[in-house]
């Protein structure tokens, strides 16, 4: 079978196309780091301490969490089912607690996910899925309860 010199110079233009495709291609990068050195110190940094610390001085617990220990300890047990993350192979998950007090921050203060992450050393990644989720818990275990609408 005799090809011909169209078909010749088709199959040389379709080789040289794809190799050009090949080198105009952008390679990914490769990270150079999994996770920022400071965050994967969060048990060591985390606003967590500080309410522990908090715990003394009521008055400054309710300055920072806008609520008092009683009512936070009670809202923590009924959001905890839904907001409570398995720990994987690869990390240890964030805590309800942490969960919980990340977003009350970002409600109390009106903080940006970039600004609260220094405070609670969680990723703006990591927050913007667990203040709507945490939202969304406590909406849901208040609702019935807290959250009542009159219907006309």
């Amino acid at each position: 079978m005799e090809k011909s010199v169209d078909d010749i110079m088709a199959t040389i233009g379709c080789l040289v196309a794809v190799n050009c495709l090949k080198k105009t291609r952008v390679k990914k990068r490769e990270r150079s780091v999994w996770v920022k050195e400071w965050l994967s110190k969060r048990s060591q940094y985390s606003h967590v301490n500080l309410i522990n610390e908090l715990r003394i001085c009521p008055n400054d617990w309710q300055n920072y969490l806008r609520m008092d220990e009683d009512t936070y300890v009670k809202l923590l047990s009924l959001v905890t089912p839904f907001i409570k993350k398995n720990d994987t192979v690869m990390r240890r998950a964030i805590s309800p607690h942490e969960r919980l007090t990340a977003t009350l921050r970002f409600l109390a203060t009106g903080r940006s996910y970039a600004d609260l992450k220094f405070s609670t050393i969680i990723s703006p990644q990591a927050l913007s899925c667990i203040i709507p989720e945490t939202c969304n818990a406590v909406y849901r275990v208040l609702n019935q309860d807290y959250l009542k609408v009159k219907k006309k």
